[in-house]
């Protein structure tokens, strides 16, 4: 069975913005979707929620596909480059992701323990074949650059618009059916 697990972003939850419409969608279409409340979400840690993801995740396999908002996309590349050898997922899709510290005004580092190293590619391309981005230009809290590395470091597929700032509900993001697609595209 396919299952769709999303990762919230920094003091982030599951109900909220684009996540119960697209839980909707895909548990409509057969898939079983998970959606936990990630750890401490208000200040989190990098130990604490790939603890959590891991958990979440239990044995990965090629029908598994992870799902993060902001935070939670570093979140997925981290618990990706922790796979054994010859562990793999089915696919990821980042929106608003970020591979390096956040820089915008008045941020104090409350991620730092996320980028403690470099991401190795390499061994987050090795446990997953595809990778779907998603991001908007008048982001404030996400430069459009972190799109643009990713998607070079990922060799992803991706989509840039305009308009929807942060893809939060804040932002009145309530459906991504882009995500929706590309989710289908990949389970094929």
């Amino acid at each position: 069975m396919k299952r769709a697990i999303f990762i919230h972003g920094w003091g982030g939850f599951p109900e909220e913005g684009w996540r119960p419409w697209l839980k909707d969608k895909l548990e409509q279409a057969g898939w079983q979707v998970i959606n936990p409340t990630m750890p401490d979400t208000d200040e989190p840690t990098q130990d604490k929620w790939l603890a959590k993801l891991a958990e979440v995740v239990g044995e990965p396999d090629d029908e598994t596909y992870l799902i993060g908002h902001s935070l939670g996309g570093i979140t997925i590349l981290r618990y990706l480059e922790s796979l054994s050898q010859g562990e793999t997922i089915g696919g990821t899709v980042l929106v608003a992701g970020f591979a390096d510290d956040l820089t915008y005004d008045g941020y104090k580092g409350e991620l730092s323990s996320f980028f403690t190293s470099p991401v190795n590619w390499e061994a987050v391309n090795a446990h997953c074949p595809q990778f779907f981005l998603l991001h908007s230009k008048d982001d404030s809290w996400v430069d459009e650059s972190n799109y643009h590395e990713l998607r070079e470091q990922l060799h992803a597929n991706g989509e840039l618009q305009n308009g929807f700032k942060h893809y939060s509900g804040d932002d009145g993001i309530t459906e991504l059916p882009v995500v929706l697609t590309e989710l289908e595209s990949m389970a094929k």
